[in-house]
């Protein structure tokens, strides 16, 4: 397993929840830029990550290939979500334009909310079902099948239970995608100090 990429993917983790939490504690606009871009990078990086996680521990071809599709699903989906958020919407609110609510990113109601939640929910849920359908029971890779179905299945709860029952339940797809990944670039590289 690629080293790199595992190290990438976890300091990558350690910066947005740095990101997310000095927004949340200071409001400032630059925080919020550099968390959206952060945003953007973070997909082709999750890509990368569990595609060389998928080589290590021979993901079936067909389940591979869903996963790549699912993750071109939610980079395309979070990057244009948070492009236009960057370069439209809080363009036009800086010019003093009203922008309203169901345009701006953040809100539940919003058009670029809806589609980021359903890259990061349900598309990503997607991939982590299609790595853990396409993983063998080999004992030794066990840990990774039953992370991608935790991870799975945080995402869906995130992505159902934000838009159709309460918006905070939203926070466990970034648990999923944070933290599991996180998780799952620090096995890889347990694994691949082993070899």
């Amino acid at each position: 397993m690629n080293k790199k990429t595992m190290y990438f993917g976890i300091i990558l983790v350690i910066i947005y929840f740095i990101t997310v939490g000095t927004f949340i504690s200071t409001q400032s606009p630059v925080v919020l830029t550099i968390w959206e871009l952060l945003t953007i990078i973070s997909g082709p990086v999750v890509l990368l990550v569990l595609l060389e996680i998928a080589d290590e521990i021979n993901i079936t071809a067909k389940y591979k290939n869903l996963m790549l599709v699912f993750l071109g699903c939610n980079c395309t989906l979070t990057g244009l979500a948070h492009l236009i958020n960057l370069c439209v919407t809080r363009k036009l609110m800086s010019q003093g334009m009203e922008i309203p609510t169901y345009y701006q990113i953040g809100y539940i109601t919003s058009t670029e909310t809806v589609a980021d939640y359903l890259g990061w929910g349900f598309f990503m849920g997607l991939a982590f079902f299609s790595m853990a359908a396409g993983t063998s029971k080999e004992k030794s890779i066990q840990f990774y099948k039953i992370s991608f179905i935790i991870d799975g299945i945080l995402c869906m709860s995130g992505f159902i239970g934000a838009l159709w029952i309460n918006e905070n339940l939203w926070y466990l797809a970034p648990a999923a995608y944070g933290i599991g990944i996180g998780i799952l670039c620090i096995k890889g590289l347990k694994k691949t100090s082993s070899l």
